[in-house]
Parts: C-alpha cells; structure tokens; sequence
C-alpha cells in the first residue's frame, strides 16, 4: 500500500490531536487549577507579629473603641458586653472579642444559584472574584472612560459566568444611568442575578431597599425558605468608616440583611496615610480592630451568622495621596490581612488585582499579576477586585476581566504549589529515558499524563513562535478579547430567569434592562 502523506502533514495531525485533547474539558477533580485550592506558602508575617497585631487591636478595641453606632446596634452591642462610653463610643473588652471569635463560623458557603458554582470558604482555601463601584467604562478601542450603565454591568455578569476562573461576581461597578438610589440598588440585584449563575455580591443604600430586594430573590430562588436554605446574594456592607467609626446607615442595611438570611462580608477600607496609618501593619491593626468589632455586631443580632473578615486596607502614593491599588505595598498588605484571617481561622476576603493603569496593557499586567499571586499564596479565601478593574478602581473593562481569567489562571497554578510524591519525582522515567529510550521526554506517558493535570494553558494568551505569529497575521491580544466578549455578549445568557419569574419581578419593581 502506497501511503502518500506527507511527513509534514502527520506531525501537524498529531499537534491538532495534542491541541484538540488540550482544548478537552476535564472532570473537575482532574483540572489542574480550580476554585478553592489552598494557598498560605507565602507568609510575610511570623507568628509573633500576628500575635502583636492582635494584641494592638484589642487594645484599640477596649481604650478607642468604635463611635456612631445606630441606637439599634448599641442595644444590641451592649447587650453583648460591649460598654457606651459618656463620649458615644462604644469599647470592646478583650473578653468579649476573644469569646466572639471563639463561637464564630470556621467555614461558610457562599452559594451560587447553581450548586456547581458554591464556594466553600475556610482555611487557606483560595477564590477569585470581581468586586468594586467603578464608575467608569474604559472603552480599549477608543482609549476612552465613558459612565458605565446598567447594561454595562449585566454584561460584565454575564461574561463572568462564562469564564473558569472568575469565581463570584461582586457588583463591579455602578449603573451611573440610574440616579434614584432605590432603582439602582434593585437594577443592580436585578442586572447580576439574570446574569450569573454564580455567587453575587451587592450593596444597599439603605436598610429600607433591603426587603424589595429580598423579595426579588424570594421569587428567582422559588420562595423564602428556599432562599433561606440556599442564599445566593450576600451583601458587601462598609460597616465602617475608618479611622475606627461605624457608619451609621450602612450598619441599619447589615442589620436588615441579617434578618433576611443575607450572608455579610463585614469591609473595612481604609487607606494607608489617609484613613489609617501610612504604616502597613498600622494599616492591619486598625483594620483588624474594625472587622473584630464587625463580628461582634453581626453575632450580637444573630449568633453564627455568615461574615465575610473582611479586611479591605488600600494603600496611598504618599506624594499625592492618590489611592495606588497596583503597588508592592498593596500586594503586602493584602497578604498580611491574610494571614491575620488565618491567625484567628475565620473565613476573609480582602482586595487584590486592582491596576492603576488606565488600560488593559503592560503597567496593568503586572500590577494585577502581583497582588493576585500574593494575595492567593498567602491563603485569602475571598480575592476580590481580581479581574476588570482600572484607574484605582475607578475604571471597569469587559477586555480585562476577560485577559483577568488567564492571568488568575496562572496566578491559581502557582497557588497550587509542588506536588512531590514517589511517582512525579520522576527516578524512573529519567532513568528508562536515559537508558533504554530516545533520550528526550517528549511522547513520554508521564509527559502526555501531566498535559492536562499539571499544565495550564491561556486562552488568549500568545505562546506562539514570531513565524508563527506572522503566519497567523499578527493577533492582538486585545482584539482577540474584544471578539470572546461578543462572542459571549451574542448568545443568550445562561442564568436568565424564565418568562414567568422576570414578569413577576418587573410587575412588582421597577427594573430597566430590557427584556
């Protein structure tokens, strides 16, 4: 039999198969990189100075204490054990912190409106995530900010559902086109829920938009119990504005959450130099203080609720005071709120991925690199602002948050770590390949085994050689993201409601997207 195919011609099939068994989507056990893995190799603080840390914040706690607290949470703090001071601030004792934390949750779900997509906090369990109130589009075409809408933000739901690496979606900016704060908060649920299956995170501005909201979610989860039994919303609530006061409204708004069954994640966001000490662990210690008041509020209204430690600490360019997400400095912190939710075994969440670079380009690389690598290293559970944002969190963009899955893909394999066991030490297979083979591991079966468990592989990420770059006519890596978002945008979202729920909801409440 005369076989005329060319030499060419069987390795390029052979490259095709090995790209096609690449592209294959395996089992999730076998996935190399997936939400939850565990983290904390990176550990920039010892154990001494977390324990100084501590230290430092309950004597914050017992001797500054927190003013401006609602009348409804001092009844309840005070109830507790916390003390009203002749001032209005109210002071922790030790006691009452240490007794908080002890019957606090270890671990929590955050669930999605589909099981698949539940997020099991804990640990040094490890999940990304978007997160922000940008009030910016950055259009990559026009090298333009623009207000973002409401579509804007669906949008950026829907494309997060559809991307392996994007974990939850915390609101990531606001629908500017929407200037009644009632309307927007309820268009905000509305806008995130039709479009993700995953866990959302959103806030309200007022503890009165809560029970609309909550009714909302009654119906899209099939009735209160069921939205009891598996809440798929959690509010992102700034209890605090630092230095060390709560704020007054937003507490009212936790308070009716909790009530509703609405899991919490208890921010405090202080910047270094502006809001709380230039220092780093200064910046920690007034954070860590806030958010152990946070707890105490938040089991004070309801023992065992699920809070978020939600240590948020920004850094500034103290020369201009200007806030500067994309630092060392930022990623340091982070990582230090980390390893202060680990010392004290609560499930934490804190922000990594900001860029302060206006667009999706080298300056936002590696400053989203940076903090994201850290961040999931040193064990946060909850990585938020991971992906999309810009200019401080001022700006958001569909191109990065679509460039952010690929990156906090390789961000999740260097969480993942070195695995070392009898078998991938690999003694056998050096030694039949040095002895008894062809000399390279190139077909080997430990090589074509480890393809997919071990390897992971970008998107849109360019691998290719310069010839072979020519050859496919240059692509950019921007377009390239453009076109996977109207990829995306063209087909009908998968987390829509059905007919019968999303007329029930515009019936009941004013929603703007579109049918």
């Amino acid at each position: 039999m005369n076989d005329q195919t060319h030499p060419k011609s069987a390795r390029m099939g052979g490259r095709a198969a090995r790209r096609a068994a690449r592209a294959a989507k395996l089992a999730d056990h076998l996935r190399p990189i997936r939400p939850g893995l565990t983290g904390g190799a990176f550990r920039p603080l010892t154990e001494a100075q977390m324990r100084r840390i501590h230290t430092a914040a309950l004597e914050l706690l017992e001797t500054v204490g927190l003013a401006d607290a609602p009348a409804s949470g001092i009844a309840a703090l005070t109830a507790a054990g916390a003390e009203l001071g002749a001032d209005g601030r109210l002071r922790f004792p030790p006691a009452l912190i240490e007794e908080t934390i002890a019957g606090a949750n270890r671990e929590i779900t955050l669930c999605g409106r589909d099981p698949a997509h539940d997020l099991h906090l804990g640990g040094s369990r490890v999940h990304y995530g978007t997160a922000g109130a940008a009030v910016h589009m950055v259009d990559v075409d026009g090298r333009s900010y623009r207000d973002s809408t409401l579509q804007d933000l669906h949008d950026a739901a829907r494309i997060a559902d559809r991307l392996d690496n994007i974990h939850f979606v915390q609101r990531p900016m606001v629908p500017r086109d929407i200037p009644d704060p009632f309307e927007m908060d309820i268009n905000t649920v509305y806008a995130c829920v039709s479009g993700t299956r995953k866990h959302i995170g959103t806030s309200f501005t007022e503890g009165a938009f809560v029970g609309p909201a909550l009714e909302m979610l009654h119906l899209v989860a099939g009735g209160e119990e069921a939205w009891r039994a598996r809440p798929f919303v959690s509010n992102t609530n700034c209890f605090v504005v630092p230095p060390m006061k709560f704020a007054t409204e937003s507490c009212l708004v936790m308070e009716e959450c909790i009530r509703g069954g609405m899991p919490v994640l208890l921010l405090s966001a202080g910047q270094a130099g502006a809001t709380a000490p230039a220092s780093i662990a200064g910046a920690i210690v007034q954070a860590t203080a806030e958010c152990l008041a946070g707890l105490v509020y938040v089991n004070a209204i309801r023992p065992g609720h699920p809070a978020i430690f939600g240590t948020w600490p920004f850094v500034s360019d103290l020369r201009t005071g200007a806030m500067s997400g994309g630092s060392g400095e930022q990623a340091l912190l982070t990582a230090g709120c980390a390893q202060m939710h680990g010392f004290y075994d609560l499930p934490g969440g804190a922000a990594a991925g900001i860029a302060d670079a206006k667009l999706p380009d080298m300056q936002a690389g590696w400053e989203q690199m940076c903090s994201n690598v850290m961040a999931g290293l040193s064990g946060l559970n909850m990585v938020y602002e991971a992906a999309g944002m810009h200019a401080s969190l001022l700006g958001f963009c569909h191109e990065s948050l679509i460039l952010g899955d690929d990156l906090i893909g390789q961000a999740l394999r260097c969480v993942r770590g070195i695995e070392v066991t009898d078998e991938n030490i690999s003694v056998e297979v050096i030694r039949e390949v040095c002895l008894e083979g062809p000399g390279h591991y190139l077909g080997t079966d430990q090589t074509l085994g480890l393809m997919q468990t071990d390897y992971v592989y970008p998107t849109l990420g360019d691998r290719s050689s310069p010839k072979e770059w020519e050859e496919l006519g240059r692509p950019d890596l921007l377009a390239r993201a453009t076109a996977r978002k109207e990829m995306i945008l063209a087909d009908r979202a998968p987390a829509r409601l059905s007919a019968e729920i999303d007329r029930e909801i515009r019936r009941r409440l004013p929603i703007r997207l579109p049918t």
